[in-house]
């Protein structure tokens, strides 16, 4: 077979296109050139001169034979194979084949004897790949790693549902996709089929994914209808791509966006029945990958390319209907197709259903789904379906009611459940007396279980997944995929009684599923396939307290993963429907209200979250007969709120109130209820400024938490944590260093490193370092914590603004000034976006910028924000405010530097005062200012007060700081001293 040297050709059908690159790239390797060329029969009419025309290439030809033949049609497809005898003889010696297909060839491509590539080792399908090119065997041997994929390898990471046997057609719209995708080069592109249910978008994208999947190494497969599910299952995907899971979905996200966007493996990522764009951006990345999108809506236009899905053509129709059963002639196809509209969803259905009834007539049938009614088979003609469609589905309900029992039943209970993945294996794992009795009898009997999923499987269109079966021999039903159409016209159609009894069950089953622990990691997989099941199955319109507590569950165990969007949307509608049945003080009203008004809070909706919180307090407080824990945990709810805007009294006294109440009703002050009210009130006493108060609360907090519920427990590190972060603020640094390091510690053993208490924990260790001057230390720790939260939450949530805003000023410090000012300016805005102008902390941080406005020379304009900014926060918080006497120390600063001496003196004076009433005599805060009054003064020539101040201040800031501490020597020299705002955690 060996020829000389020279050209090859290579011609291939477009779903062979992998394999055909992969020849090309061989025989390249090889030292020969190539052609590629591409071959649509069905575009062109069954000639020799057709045929002559592509044979008459130079060079060798080699041709891939894949299953495309059986897309012809029979008559279609004996003209090419007359052709093909008539025109070979005089080019088969320059003509040689290449089988792809695992398919039975059939009799007229045996004379073009093509060489099986299929099964084979990659460099044993090499060495036939050369000798039908007619390339002498390499002396070398060559990296098959290198250039293309061997294409019956799959891809490194591959996670897509099985192949549809019965595809059909549709060539030009794979073309046209293919074309897309591989047109945007190392762009990336979105690509979205759209158009009405039943059309074939989905099997179109399943289609291209299994085609191409030599073209791709990683291809995953997401069912995107509910943002919860498609979030859950885009996260899945990062132990593939070998990440880890950081407990936060968001967090994890990121990671894998991060991580597509970076990739050079070519990727592909399929949304499966998405619908508004805005609910799943965020998993859109933006690397050089495909995204194929199926969906209805229009909107998708703005995000990439469009291909609008038809029904199918009559001819692709026919074909289909041919391969689904062969009870039908080419005419009654015709018809049958006619008759349907040429809509596949119900060719698919239809043609099943005559293959399942051989009894029926074929044209009867025909005749009963073009002029036939609904009502005639017993069923209620709807608006929302053509009329040829409910015929056919009452004409197979009816069939499945009349002469496959178990099925019927089954199908009842299974449009009980979401349609995109129906939980088959919740139900035959669950309790007989969660089901009908009639489906427990089925579910015991294995045979009679698979049976009846068959049955199902054949005449609805279902799709059937498997997974791995107890035992490693056998495979066993996981999921079945039910399209929505069909899905909600069996709801449509169910009798009352049924579907309340198969409703009832669903919830049952739901309930029974549920671990009853949505903290534990082990437990958010199931939470995250029960979620997408709530709505369908009424669990949201229940009065059942089991299934209402399934609910709670599920919005506790989106906020465990940080979604709160989705908690969010879930505890609103479950306070709206169940407030209306059962009133404003049930007890699983008032547990959503709180979830609700958490969320919001943890969104920085914190308006909503007042509403929410003043409204249930209101009711609460109305309503008769309420049990002191509900009163108890509204008020302290609310409190949360009032914190996060500012209002630190009214925060305070609700919190007071209910620890009084919690003291009296719950069993005294050391009980974890009253302790975490104890808890929330210590935090209100130091956002007031009384840190001293506030640190004696949160230490008796913490030693009754050890008592009760040992070193180790999540809440009682918290109580370190906030123990040390009072002594840091009441300048103990060294005390709140020593305290913080085993808190860190702890928290990384017993929590995780990307927790969000553990990141509070390292970020108040690289302020306590940053104070007893470690400012390396202290920068690494800080930007790790910063860099980790802007992943998992983003830039704008309230964790990262907080960190931010100190990050920001230990960037200052440490010589990165227009870096610092950026930061601080960028972080000021969001926190005035969020909460406004007045709040205290947007106040504090635009104060930082004052000081970074001086550091660059603007004096004047450093001045006037300054003053601003100390009118605002005494307005805030008072004048005595720790946050008040800061702010006025910077004003000192900023009349120094603008040349004002006495106004300096005078204002430094004034807020020494404060300070001693706010903070004490030994306090960082009162020291400094004494020294900036000091420098003041001797610039007035009052030396003598000055000379006193400053032994004061020298004597105080070593008993204070140490003797070495790099602040001394910075006062000592004279520069004047500052003040950087913190915004503390809520």
């Amino acid at each position: 077979m060996v020829t000389e040297r020279g050209h090859v050709t290579v011609v291939f059908a477009g779903q062979s296109e992998s394999w055909a690159k992969w020849i090309d790239h061989q025989v390249r390797a090889a030292g020969r050139t190539t052609t590629l060329v591409r071959w649509n029969p069905l575009r062109r009419p069954p000639t020799a001169d057709a045929l002559t025309d592509l044979l008459g290439a130079p060079g060798r030809i080699l041709l891939v034979i894949d299953d495309w033949y059986e897309r012809l049609g029979t008559e279609r497809f004996r003209a090419w194979a007359g052709v093909l005898r008539e025109v070979l003889p005089d080019v088969r010696d320059r003509v040689a084949a290449v089988s792809v297909t695992a398919q039975p060839l059939p009799a007229e491509v045996v004379p073009l004897a093509p060489v099986e590539l299929r099964g084979l080792r990659p460099e044993v399908a090499r060495a036939r790949v050369l000798e039908c090119a007619g390339i002498p065997a390499p002396g070398l041997l060559v990296d098959l790693r290198r250039g293309p994929r061997f294409p019956d390898d799959p891809p490194e990471v591959w996670h897509v549902p099985r192949r549809n046997r019965r595809f059909i057609g549709r060539t030009e719209i794979l073309e046209r996709m293919y074309e897309v995708l591989t047109g945007a080069g190392r762009d990336g592109t979105v690509l979205a089929l759209r158009g009405p249910g039943g059309v074939g978008k989905t099997q179109l994208a399943l289609e291209y994914a299994h085609r191409f999947a030599g073209e791709y190494d990683i291809v995953w497969w997401i069912t995107a209808a509910q943002r919860v599910t498609a979030r859950t299952q885009f996260a899945d995907l990062a132990p593939e791509l070998d990440l880890g899971d950081a407990g936060d979905l968001a967090a994890t996200i990121k990671a894998v966006r991060r991580e597509l966007d970076r990739t050079a493996r070519p990727w592909l990522l399929v949304l499966d029945g998405a619908g508004d764009p805005e609910k799943v951006l965020d998993l859109l990345p933006e690397g050089r990958g495909h995204v194929l999108v199926t969906t209805h809506r229009s909107e998708w236009a703005a995000q990439g390319e469009t291909i609008q899905v038809p029904v199918f053509e009559r001819r692709e129709s026919i074909a289909f209907v041919g391969r689904r059963t062969d009870r039908l002639s080419t005419d009654q196809a015709d018809r049958l197709a006619d008759a349907v509209e040429d809509t596949p969803l119900l060719l698919d259905q239809t043609a099943a259903w005559l293959d399942t009834n051989p009894a029926m007539s074929v044209d009867e049938y025909v005749r009963d789904i073009r002029d036939g009614s609904p009502d005639r088979f017993g069923h209620m003609p709807s608006r929302d379906y053509p009329e040829s469609f409910q015929v056919a589905w009452a004409k197979l309900l009816n069939t499945l009611r009349e002469g496959a029992e178990p099925a019927w039943h089954l199908l009842n209970l299974l449009v009980c459940f979401s349609p995109e993945v129906v939980p088959v294996r919740m139900l035959q794992t669950a309790r007989h007396a969660d089901l009908p009795p009639e489906l427990a009898e089925l579910v015991a009997e294995p045979s009679s279980w698979n049976s009846a999923l068959r049955k199902l499987s054949e005449i609805t269109s279902m799709r059937i997944e498997y997974e791995q079966g107890p035992r490693l021999d056998t495979q066993t039903v996981g999921t079945l995929r039910m399209h929505r159409l069909f899905h909600r016209y069996v709801r449509y159609v169910q009798s009352p009684e049924d579907a309340d009894r198969h409703f009832a069950a669903a919830r049952r089953l739901l309930v029974s599923a549920d671990p009853r622990d949505s903290s534990a990691p082990g437990n958010w997989t199931r939470y995250g396939a029960l979620i997408p099941h709530l709505e369908p199955a009424g669990a949201l319109d229940s009065a059942d307290e089991d299934v209402r507590d399934l609910v709670l569950n599920c919005i506790e165990y989106l906020r465990m993963r940080g979604e709160y969007d989705e908690g969010r949307r879930l505890s609103r509608r479950a306070v709206d429907r169940w407030r209306e049945t059962s009133g404003d003080t049930d007890r699983a009203v008032l547990v959503a209200v709180h979830q609700l008004a958490n969320m919001q809070r943890r969104l920085g909706r914190y308006a909503e979250a007042e509403a929410t919180g003043r409204e249930t307090v209101r009711r609460l407080r109305a309503a008769s007969g309420v049990r002191p824990i509900e009163l108890i945990r509204a008020k302290d709810g609310l409190g949360g709120t009032l914190m996060a805007l500012g209002r630190y009294a009214e925060a305070r006294a609700l919190f007071e109130d209910a620890a009084r109440t919690a003291a009296v009703e719950l069993g005294g002050e050391q009980v974890p209820r009253t302790l975490t009210v104890r808890s929330n009130l210590a935090m209100a006493l130091g956002l007031q400024g009384h840190y001293t108060e506030s640190l004696a609360l949160h230490r008796r907090i913490f030693e009754a938490r050890v008592e009760l519920l040992g070193g180790k427990d999540a809440l009682t590190l918290n109580s370190a944590l906030r123990t040390a972060w009072m002594l840091r603020l009441l300048g103990n640094y060294r005390e709140a260093l020593e305290i913080q390091g085993h808190n860190s510690r702890l928290h990384s053993q017993v929590l995780d490193r990307n927790h969000s208490q553990t990141l509070h924990a390292e970020h108040n260790l690289a302020l306590c370092s940053r104070r007893v001057g470690d400012l390396q230390f202290a920068h690494a720790m800080m930007r790790g914590v910063r860099q980790k939260l802007l992943r998992r939450r983003g830039a704008l949530h309230p964790e990262s603004l907080l960190v931010s805003s100190d990050y920001a000023m230990l960037l200052r410090q440490l010589g990165e000034t227009e870096e610092a000012r950026g930061l601080a300016e960028a972080t000021a805005e969001h926190y005035a976006a969020q909460l406004g102008e007045d709040h205290p902390y947007t106040v504090g941080v635009r104060d930082n910028v004052a000081v970074l406005m001086r550091d660059s020379g603007e004096i004047r304009a450093s001045l006037e924000l300054s003053r601003q900014c100390t009118a605002r926060m005494e307005k805030a918080v008072g004048r005595d405010h720790p946050w008040s006497v800061g702010c006025a120390k910077n004003e000192v600063a900023a009349l120094v530097g603008a040349g004002e001496a006495e106004a300096a003196a005078a204002l430094g004076r004034d807020a020494c005062a404060r300070s001693v009433r706010a903070l004490g005599e030994n306090h960082i805060l009162t020291v400094s200012l004494r020294a900036g009054l000091a420098l003041d003064l001797t610039a007035l020539g009052e030396r003598e007060e000055a000379q006193a101040l400053r032994r004061d201040v020298d004597t105080r800031l070593t008993a204070l700081l140490g003797a070495g501490h790099p602040h001394i020597p910075q006062i000592q020299e004279r520069h004047h001293p500052y003040w950087d705002f913190e915004p503390q955690p809520i």
